[in-house]
């Protein structure tokens, strides 16, 4: 098998990038069938105890008033997640509707606060202040008159976000796929249509990032080089977008590292782009061959693995200096880095 590109000098990774490519395209790892639960995390137990809430307080789901729902979520907040989900919005969108349907004014940072308050503690009561139950009030007003009316008629080339098999009727709908089951074909066609763990995904997508700049971080450590971690979205002086590690510190960057991971080949272009732009920032108003620092990628997930040009690009902005989950142990030794090491395995 090819030697890696950091183990070369640049030179010969240039003069034969496609076997380079190659070379990284065989150590990439992908974990996109497991994920991390994370904090707030709903369990199957605590979920169907909202919806057990729901079926008292409704009496079998034949009062679905907004009254009786707010029974539920008094007795048990997780039912608000669970009513959420049988319409099939997200917080955000949720909140635009109620804000639209009633009047009150429910912001978007509202309805994500109380969805997260609740996955967090599922069972503790609301906070009780007067804008807060009135907002509650009309997130659960609106769950209600959606339920109720179910889906309306759409032109034939669209399709409307209740047309669901426990929805789509509206309350007859909801109370037969409750007492009698839901038909295995149309479950599985309403998850092929949504996505399985879709909203969790995305709620835990910067804990999969994390995971490789732990690594990273104990990697750093472990040879004893002083570094600065960069908060999300940090502004700092020189750098219009912040890395997220700079060695030793950003008042004297001469190693800087990206650590991205993706699962999706369009989101990869978009931050081989950004490792790029850092690579044009080192050499911008310095001498030819010496750049202001030294830009590494680590990188992980199938995205990275599927256009052969993204990353050819990404050899070129980073000389070479492209590791995976698999090459972090070479991180050290090959790169800039071994110039600030002060211990030794």
């Amino acid at each position: 098998m090819a030697q890696y590109p950091f183990e070369v000098p640049f030179e010969e990774v240039e003069s034969n990038l496609d076997l380079y490519v190659s070379a990284v395209f065989s150590c990439l790892e992908s974990e996109f069938l497991v994920l991390p639960k994370g904090p707030g995390f709903i369990e199957y137990a605590v979920f169907e105890t909202g919806y057990e809430a729901l079926k008292r307080s409704t009496s079998g789901f034949a009062d679905m008033t907004a009254a009786a729902f707010l029974q539920a979520v008094s007795a048990a907040p997780i039912a608000l997640v669970v009513l959420r989900t049988m319409i099939g919005f997200t917080p955000a969108e949720l909140a635009y509707v109620a804000t639209q349907r009633t009047g009150v004014d429910v912001t978007q940072g509202f309805a994500r606060m109380i969805d997260r308050r609740i996955r967090m503690e599922p069972l503790k009561p609301l906070p009780a202040g007067e804008a807060t139950t009135a907002r509650i009030a009309a997130l659960v007003q609106t769950l209600s008159a959606l339920l109720n009316e179910g889906a309306p008629r759409v032109q034939s080339d669209k399709i409307h976000r209740l047309d669901k098999a426990d929805t789509k009727i509206g309350l007859d709908g909801l109370r037969a796929m409750a007492g009698l089951g839901v038909p295995y074909a149309m479950l599985l066609y309403e998850r092929f249509l949504g996505r399985p763990f879709a909203g969790h995904r995305d709620s835990v997508s910067e804990l999969v990032g994390d995971n490789m700049e732990s690594a990273i971080e104990e990697v750093l450590t472990r040879a004893g080089i002083s570094f600065r971690k960069t908060r999300r979205a940090e502004r700092l002086v020189g750098f219009d977008q912040a890395p997220d590690f700079i060695i030793p510190d950003e008042f004297n960057p001469r190693v800087v590292i990206e650590a991205k991971i993706t699962e999706d080949d369009g989101t990869a272009r978009d931050k081989v782009t950004r490792v790029q732009h850092l690579g044009e920032i080192s050499i911008t108003g310095q001498p030819p061959g010496q750049p202001r620092y030294e830009v590494i990628a680590c990188i992980g997930g199938r995205g990275f693995g599927v256009r052969r040009e993204d990353m050819r690009k990404l050899l070129r902005a980073t000389q070479g200096k492209v590791f995976t989950t698999k090459t972090l142990d070479r991180l050290v030794d090959c790169s800039g880095l071994k110039d600030f090491a002060s211990t030794r395995p």
